[in-house]
């Protein structure tokens, strides 16, 4: 099974007594986590290079099957062009060596302004990006969302092999239930107003959904989601969902329900949280 689900972050307090046993610590967040989801995207490294005392604790806290996909820094993905920050891509590509075999994909998060203009200052950056390291890329500008843009992107990144990094950001149109706890113009406007564009590159499909704080407005998603990643599984390619919310008290349930879904037209998969929890952990939700 070349399927791995996970959340955005695990340090996250509004998860004790759901998601995490009732009285747990911060310091057990991500041994806990690492209990009930396969992968986690590291936000974290987006804004700074971890140090290395920071990377051991990551490496001996989590299981060798665990994968952290971690952002390229925004100092790097974010700089005036990419070609300048080769080398302190270089230092934070060692610098997270030290967690061996949980390495999974890291993702490079183009910002807006990113155009298809901009296209051979990305082309000299995936020139020297290590074989041996597997890479996703999101862009976010309008011009790659057209006919030209999206075949100049997928011959990019199919000749380096290098996977595409999808966001669905459709949940937050829906109108959802009353009651909702959180403004969703104010959810709207921290994410692109882009279109899903769900194709493969390199075997490696990596998806971030976000889903929408009133539950029941995600379920046409979620199934659909879960057809979609199945046949990408009974096709040999390796994907990686993460769960984002608005609201991240309800990543982790949105999260379970997915992997239910995908239980559902794949009996093959395995949900993790359908496993006996172990004994310091609650039943979830």
């Amino acid at each position: 099974m070349t399927i791995r689900t996970g959340c955005a972050v695990w340090a996250h307090k509004g998860w004790v007594g759901s998601f995490y046993a009732a009285g747990t610590p911060p310091s057990a967040y991500l041994r806990r986590y690492s209990e009930r989801a396969r992968t986690v995207e590291g936000n974290a490294t987006f804004y700074a290079i971890p140090s290395a005392a920071t990377v051991a604790k990551w490496c001996a806290e989590t299981p060798a099957t665990f994968r952290f996909c971690c952002k390229i820094p925004q100092s790097i993905s974010h700089a005036p062009t990419l070609r300048d920050t080769v080398g302190t891509r270089d230092l934070f590509l060692e610098r997270m060596q030290p967690l061996g075999e949980r390495q999974g994909p890291y993702f490079l998060q183009l910002p807006p302004r990113f155009g298809i203009s901009m296209l051979a200052d990305l082309e000299q950056w995936l020139a020297t990006w290590p074989a041996s390291v597997r890479l996703a890329v999101e862009v976010r500008h309008a011009s790659w969302y057209t006919s030209r843009g999206r075949a100049a992107l997928q011959e990019l990144l199919d000749s380096h092999g290098i996977g595409h990094c999808m966001l669905d950001v459709r949940p937050l149109n829906e109108p959802g239930l009353p009651g909702a706890d959180v403004d969703l113009d104010i959810a709207r406007d921290h994410k692109p107003d882009i279109p899903l564009d769900p194709w493969v590159s390199a075997r490696l499909a990596m998806v971030r959904l976000i889903s929408h704080p009133s539950t029941p407005a995600n379920t046409q998603y979620l199934d659909e989601w879960a057809v979609r990643v199945a046949d990408w599984e009974r096709a040999s390619i390796d994907s990686y969902v993460f769960m984002h919310c608005p609201t991240e008290d309800h990543s982790p349930h949105h999260l379970q329900l997915f992997d239910h879904a995908l239980a559902n037209v794949l009996p093959e998969y395995q949900p993790m949280w359908d496993n006996s929890p172990p004994e310091h952990q609650a039943p979830l939700f």
